[in-house]
């Protein structure tokens, strides 16, 4: 039986995700291979990575002047890839959490980095907004939502500067207009995948801004884009099994489906959060993340955490327990988590109020 599952990464995937690559680990178009053991410069690879691209051109509505890549190394590699290709003097930065403030750290490697807001003074339970952006730098850098500390922003600033976003947490979930960022950047394995490959998208006119410094080979855009993210051999099976998602996304409905999923989702467990006893949401309202929910005990029941992890387990519900800089819990509500999923969340938590308030 299928647990429940709300883990902050690897997220849970659509069960025809699973099911198809499964079927591709054995063997893939009945050509006597696993999509394990072919060459990724096969016609039969090469038509798994052509068909991934043109999910995420038709998806994300991407304009002709954008590359898409498939990169290793996760965010976290971006992290530094960024300003390593395009901090030349200096670049604005919101902080707005931990994988924020570790971009941060990065950038400060190679240029100034000016921190133009911040949400630290409330240990992040908003997301910072109303912020001025500079014309004197190089580009500005958001994290679009924040995996601890539940907050996201839910639209497509306009920003003078070349925008770059980590939307390694909401990407896919809502409608995007590409057209206001210079790159996106995140891990798959919070929305569209397996852990384990990195998708950027990037303008073609952001390419030719790279700073003039020595750039080892595989950290510099161009050689991917050149390649077409097959410099190196690419990630085949976390590839394949994107794919298989983005066919899942796109016969749901697409980002219209998946925006209106995200918010149902979150209304409900919001809701229940909001009216239970025992539990209260740190984030303020307007800043509250729809992917990842976080939530505590009140004060007096602080003692039941465990308690409540446990209780929540025994009813096939997992991947609820806090990140530990938060405490508490956090439900990661990504694409493929279902309403019935939520509702058995929001059940075990009525049952733990009634036997405990």
């Amino acid at each position: 039986m299928r647990k429940h599952i709300f883990n902050a990464g690897p997220c849970k995937l659509p069960d025809v995700a699973l099911e198809n690559t499964s079927k591709a680990v054995l063997e893939l178009n009945n050509i006597g291979q696993s999509i394990m053991e072919i060459s990724h410069r096969s016609k039969d690879f090469e038509a798994v990575m052509n068909e991934t691209k043109a999910l995420y051109r038709e998806l994300l509505n991407i304009p002709e002047n954008y590359h898409v890549l498939f990169l290793g190394g996760g965010a976290s590699t971006q992290f530094a890839m960024v300003p390593f290709n395009f901090l030349k003097r200096k670049a604005a930065y919101v902080n707005s959490g931990v994988w924020a403030r570790t971009a941060i750290k990065e950038a400060k490697i190679f240029g100034e980095v000016d921190v133009i807001a911040s949400s630290e003074d409330k240990n992040h339970t908003y997301y910072p907004k109303n912020f001025v952006i500079p014309t004197d730098v190089d580009y500005l850098h958001i994290t679009t939502n924040n995996t601890i500390y539940g907050t996201e922003i839910l639209e497509d600033i306009d920003s003078p500067v070349p925008l770059v976003a980590d939307m390694s947490s909401d990407f896919m979930s809502r409608p995007v207009d590409v057209s206001k960022y210079a790159l996106i950047y995140g891990g798959a394995q919070k929305n569209v995948g397996p852990a384990g490959v990195t998708f950027v998208i990037i303008k073609d006119e952001f390419l030719k801004e790279v700073a003039d410094r020595p750039i080892p080979t595989m950290f510099k855009y161009e050689t991917h884009v050149k390649k077409e993210s097959m410099h190196n051999t690419p990630p085949c099976v976390n590839i394949f099994t994107m794919r298989e998602v983005l066919k899942w996304i796109k016969s749901m409905g697409g980002l219209k489906a998946m925006d209106k999923l995200a918010q149902e989702r979150a209304d409900l467990l919001y809701a229940e959060i909001d009216r239970n006893k025992l539990f209260v949401a740190p984030v303020e309202k307007g800043s509250r993340s729809r992917m990842n929910i976080v939530f505590v005990l009140n004060p007096e029941y602080k003692e039941l955490e465990e308690e409540f992890v446990k209780f929540c387990s025994a009813r096939n519900i997992t991947g609820i327990k806090g990140h530990r800089d938060v405490g508490g819990f956090r439900a990661s509500t990504y694409n493929a988590c279902t309403i019935e999923d939520v509702k058995a969340l929001i059940a075990a938590m009525q049952e733990f109020e009634k036997n405990k308030a």
